[in-house]
């Protein structure tokens, strides 16, 4: 019964309050839709370059198709062209906003952070990779956040 109180109504309330204080916090951050990436990565347009700001352990569980492991400034600095588009995502969108936040501060034009990142991609049943394979399994973070994962 708790269960599913929690998955009904806190976990709803929970993820509008965690989207709201990160736009807060990082309020010229510009937030991409999970459905406006997936039509942009289905029609490949506009050329981009996708970014998992998480750490290597969380990347190597999975993560969004064509990403690059990109989990700090300095790395993105070496491998990023900032003359075309970026999408950062982490687990749920903090990491990815202050990535996208320092890129931003360093002139880089267009940078996104991808809004709910790879919680709400997986918990839409978009699917990840691994491997060059295909899964749904995504790394949880922290047990204090993975009861934002539906299937966790």
């Amino acid at each position: 019964m708790l269960f599913l109180f929690i998955k009904r109504f806190i976990r709803p309330l929970a993820w509008i309050i965690l989207k709201q204080q990160i736009r807060r916090q990082f309020p010229t951050v510009k937030q991409l839709s999970t459905k406006t990436l997936a039509n942009w990565l289905e029609n490949r347009k506009p050329k981009l370059q996708l970014i998992d700001t998480r750490n290597q352990e969380e990347f190597f569980v999975s993560h969004l198709p064509n990403a690059k492991h990109i989990p700090d400034l300095e790395t993105a600095q070496k491998n990023l062209d900032p003359n075309v588009a970026i999408v950062a995502y982490c687990s749920v969108g903090y990491r990815s906003s202050q990535l996208a936040e320092q890129l931003q501060q360093l002139s880089y034009p267009q940078v996104w952070n991808l809004e709910g990142s790879i919680f709400q991609w997986t918990n839409e049943g978009r699917m990840l990779r691994q491997n060059g394979n295909l899964t749904q399994h995504v790394h949880p973070y922290s047990k204090s956040w993975q009861w934002l994962l539906k299937n966790h």
